[in-house]
């Protein structure tokens, strides 16, 4: 890998990018370092530090890596229901998030893996608050149609109940993926819809 031209350093930067995503996908956070970046890339580390000076650069990066993965993400729930709205679009989102299958696990030991890197840091900290913070506001969106079609009771705030259900379904992946003969993909189904069943009726 020699140094990138003066017009193809955006192209040079996809390079590192890709070879990020690669890392983690084998390695998880824990294997993240510069040297395996570089060689997933063929390129010498000093060459990589024109791009990431120091290890919280590269983490940086990885979780901007991650961020953009999460919106391309296929999400097969949400593609299923097309233009659902209310309760049916909240379970759908909440589905995709969980570890139902091989990639969505890998997805999902991933993310976990990046808390230790993120909480160990004041920005990186803040960077994966916001990363939740805007999936609560989008499960506040859900939440407050439900109750407009009267699908979720009117008298508790949708940022009360986003919480909740974000709360819940982060808790759900943490147990499936540590213990994933206890929380099949049919059992971690059949607790979402009695969680959302719940939310229904107020309890």
């Amino acid at each position: 890998m020699t140094p990138p031209a003066r017009g193809d350093h955006e192209a040079r930067r996809r390079d590192v990018s890709e070879a990020v995503g690669r890392v983690l996908a084998d390695r998880g956070f824990g294997g993240l370092t510069l040297r395996a970046v570089a060689a997933e890339l063929g390129a010498s580390t000093g060459l990589l530090t024109h791009y990431f000076p120091h290890k919280r650069a590269l983490v940086a990066h990885a979780l901007e890596v991650l961020d953009r993965q999460a919106v391309d993400r296929h999400r097969p729930a949400t593609a299923a229901l097309g233009a659902a709205r209310g309760l049916p679009a909240l379970r759908a989102a909440l589905l995709d998030v969980l570890p139902l299958d091989a990639a969505a696990a890998a997805d999902n030991r991933i993310w976990i893996g990046s808390w230790d890197a993120a909480l160990g840091d004041a920005e990186l900290t803040a960077g994966h608050a916001e990363r939740y913070r805007r999936s609560r506001r989008r499960m506040a969106e859900l939440c407050a149609e439900a109750q407009e079609l009267g699908e979720l009771p009117a008298g508790r705030p949708a940022a009360d109940l986003a919480a909740q259900a974000q709360s819940f379904v982060l808790g759900l992946v943490v147990q499936a993926l540590f213990a994933p003969a206890e929380f099949p993909p049919r059992r971690q189904r059949a607790l979402l819809d009695g969680f959302l069943a719940d939310l229904a009726t107020g309890r």
